[in-house]
């Protein structure tokens, strides 16, 4: 065991999910980075406590115990840090609010480590949480690659805990913004399947019967705007599955356009607006250079975290905030409102 141990312990309330789990599964869900071999010395040496009290590996927690942990200090393995530019929507001591522009990893993965949001914090800011790993400093929630939107990062480890307790519990609201394929029939509707990983294609999700490895899925949508063929949506996810949004579109047969993986098209271009009112020869009668109709209009799905309501994890005060419409989204309404609207 390292003598190095953190000054200042952390301190955990076990929530209703951890009822009955060992304390050392449970800390090791909440501390990826430390093997469960290094946690178990770690309880041994009495660095961790359960209610002020000295506790063995094989101890089950209960609702509400106070778990303090003093954890030894890890090699220094940190991500490099990158000057990219963020679009810092709020901060404080505690934590910061990101609009994570689309086509922006949110930390590294297999094949993919240089050009990430995590990179980027890491050189912007000079205290972040490491609860999640020294690749992930600060990450307390992700966004697929090409999703753009609101995006919460957290300071030091007790707020990032605070921060994930919040996202477990289904405590956090998010809504979504999306543009989908096809005309909706109800202005709102909850979807609830199960989804599990792709047996054939691993990048993607499927929605599959109960049991196994499947796991409960629900969103809540609502209409916006209807045009010809298309629909501006509103999605609010209660549970967070991994490409969750995007598969329930297509699930219910509106899959969001410019959607590769899930919807068969990488972009949707001016000339798809176009000829889908009128036929193509409208593309020749049209107003404008003829060049201007291969104009791609958005080329990755077209999805948008938009809102982000939660409780200030220090304060415990409610915090709202919205990401600014993207561009290319923000022109494909466009396109859609001039050229696709529905007669009343």
């Amino acid at each position: 065991m390292p003598e190095s141990l953190s000054d200042q312990p952390i301190e955990l309330t076990v929530e209703a999910r951890a009822h009955g789990w060992r304390v050392d599964h449970y800390l090791a869900r909440l501390f990826p980075n430390y093997s469960r071999s290094l946690l178990q010395k770690a309880i041994e040496a009495e660095a961790v406590l359960v209610n002020g009290l000295p506790v063995k590996p094989s101890r089950r927690l209960r609702v509400n115990d106070c778990v303090s942990v003093r954890l030894p200090e890890l090699p220094d393995n940190t991500l490099p840090p990158e000057d990219i530019p963020i679009d810092v929507l709020y901060e404080d001591d505690a934590l910061i609010v990101i609009n994570k522009p689309a086509g922006m990893i949110v930390h590294p993965g297999k094949g993919n480590y240089r050009g990430t949001l995590a990179g980027a914090l890491q050189f912007h800011f000079d205290q972040l949480s490491d609860v999640a790993g020294q690749l992930r400093p600060g990450i307390v929630h992700r966004l697929d690659r090409d999703t753009s939107g609101v995006l919460v990062v957290a300071k030091d480890n007790q707020v990032h805990h605070r921060l994930s307790a919040q996202f477990e519990q289904r405590e956090v609201r998010k809504e979504y913004r999306a543009i989908t394929w096809g005309v909706f029939d109800v202005d709102s509707d909850y979807i609830e399947t199960h989804v599990r990983v792709h047996p054939r294609h691993r990048e993607k999700m499927q929605v599959c019967p109960e049991g196994g490895s499947a796991r409960p899925a629900v969103t809540f949508y609502e209409v916006v705007e209807r045009f010809e063929g298309f629909t501006h949506v509103r999605l609010f996810p209660r549970t967070g599955r991994t490409h969750q949004l995007r598969l329930h579109m297509q699930h219910i047969g509106h899959p969001m356009v410019a959607d590769r993986l899930y919807g068969g098209q990488d972009c949707l271009r001016l000339e798809d607006v176009l000829g889908k009112t009128g036929g193509r020869s409208e593309i020749a009668h049209s107003k404008g250079p003829r060049a201007a109709h291969g104009t791609i209009l958005i080329d990755r799905q077209a999805l948008h975290a938009y809102r982000l309501r939660f409780r200030h994890p220090r304060t415990g005060k409610e915090l709202e905030f919205e990401a600014p419409w993207p561009e290319d989204f923000q022109q494909t309404l466009e396109a859609l409102r001039r050229y696709r609207t529905r007669p009343p």
